[in-house]
């Protein structure tokens, strides 16, 4: 017999809040978190927007001995685990940490590490990399970080699917339960890729957007966007089989009730044009969840703010929802926190837990100029209160990963 999943914790740490409810509010009152960018100096770059952890300060967090052995995108997922496993009240006396698994993705890894160390190994000769090099740089780290942080000894891994990690993470974690391999699961993602390297990256391949006016630089669905903003953060959520949590008395944010997932099978980097394999990902998620179209309340699209993604997923919707699609809501968060890679989906599963728990729906910021190509309802500019039972997120990622999760407000 199949278990319920439910959400009993959160944590965050973004663009726009050092936490979950600093986060929220910044959705609430429409912070657009991108600045100029400030980690390393921009004047060979064309690129001069990011969206950064405001004011951080690891030592803020860490002993100074285990800032320096931490790259930063382990920093931020130790962070928001910290959150959300505090949210969650799960200790030794309610769980069996035997039973509790770590499903936490990076999109990249530690790649200001590596960089850091290939100008060692090229300024200074191979003698003088770090012996924490390796287990600073490699994406799992952060999974097994956590696992060693809290004392969690059952399944843990670090799905990597670009910029759909997170999400096939917290897909594969409430898959997990549902099948009663654990009892808890913590997963998510986590991003600190602002660096040189990854700033030239993605703007050689010319995905980023390269103008100074961060009202108009991470645009979803407007018709003159141009390219998305890198974003930096993480975010975590608990997912527990319901009859644990149960017995335990925790809160309960939401439940999960489906997860999607396919791959396009086209392009390294671009999206199938025709959208059918993220059309399917959305109807997989949908029949898993037992529901129909018309059932769907709000959608948090992936709404990079590229030319290519945004059409692509709209027609994606249109083909998954048919007469549906003209009445569910739709948007993106990533006006606010830029696009945190392989984190995005974790952070937008919390804004789609808090959509169900607040009955507000986050709106496309900076939106002005309509594209009759993308002619959802993406609530534009402005909160949205509707009574909101079911949601949808999409992450899409290079080389055509799709995936699709689906929350439920809770009922006994």
């Amino acid at each position: 017999m199949e278990k319920r999943v439910v959400i009993t914790g959160l944590g965050a740490i973004t663009p726009i809040g050092k936490n979950v409810e600093q986060t929220w509010q910044g959705i609430e009152n429409k912070i657009c978190g991108i600045a100029q960018i400030s980690s390393f100096d921009t004047t060979n770059f064309k690129t001069k927007l990011a969206a950064e952890v405001k004011n951080y300060n690891p030592l803020d967090y860490f002993e100074p001995k285990q800032a320096r052995r931490l790259d930063k995108f382990c920093q931020f997922g130790i962070i928001s685990a910290r959150e959300a496993v505090k949210d969650s009240d799960i200790t030794k006396e309610n769980t069996n940490f035997d039973r509790v698994g770590v499903f936490v993705s990076s999109g990249i890894g530690g790649l200001t590490t590596i960089q850091e160390q290939c100008e060692v190994n090229c300024l200074k000769g191979n003698k003088m990399v770090s012996p924490m090099f390796i287990p600073m740089g490699i994406t799992n780290m952060a999974a097994g970080n956590i696992a060693i942080e809290f004392g969690f000894k059952g399944e843990s891994m670090s799905i990597v699917t670009a910029c759909a990690s997170s999400t096939h993470a917290i897909g594969e974690a409430y898959k997990t339960i549902k099948q009663g391999y654990e009892d808890v699961i913590i997963a998510g993602g986590t991003e600190a890729s602002i660096c040189p390297i990854g700033i030239a990256g993605f703007e050689n391949m010319k995905a980023l957007f390269v103008g100074e006016d961060k009202t108009r630089a991470s645009i979803p669905f407007d018709k003159v966007r141009s390219g998305f903003v890198m974003g930096e953060g993480a975010g975590m959520i608990i997912l527990e089989e319901l009859e644990h949590a149960k017995k335990r008395g925790a809160k309960i944010y939401a439940e999960m009730i489906g997860f999607g997932s396919t791959t396009d099978a086209y392009h390294i980097t671009s999206p199938d044009p025709e959208g059918a394999s993220g059309a399917r990902a959305m109807t997989r998620a949908m029949e898993d969840a037992r529901i129909k179209p018309e059932d769907m309340d709000y959608i948090n699209a992936h709404g990079t703010s590229t030319h290519l993604n945004d059409v692509t997923e709209t027609l994606a919707i249109k083909k998954a929802f048919g007469k549906a699609s003209k009445k569910v809501m739709v948007s993106s968060t990533k006006g606010n926190t830029g696009h945190l890679l392989g984190a995005a989906g974790a952070v937008e599963a919390i804004f789609s837990v808090k959509a169900i728990e607040k009955q507000l729906v986050p709106p496309t910021i900076n939106y002005k100029e309509k594209d009759e190509e993308c002619d959802l309802d993406i609530v534009p500019n402005e909160l949205r209160k509707a009574n909101i039972n079911i949601v949808m997120s999409n992450s899409l990622g290079f080389g055509g990963h799709n995936a699709c999760i689906i929350l439920k407000k809770y009922e006994n």
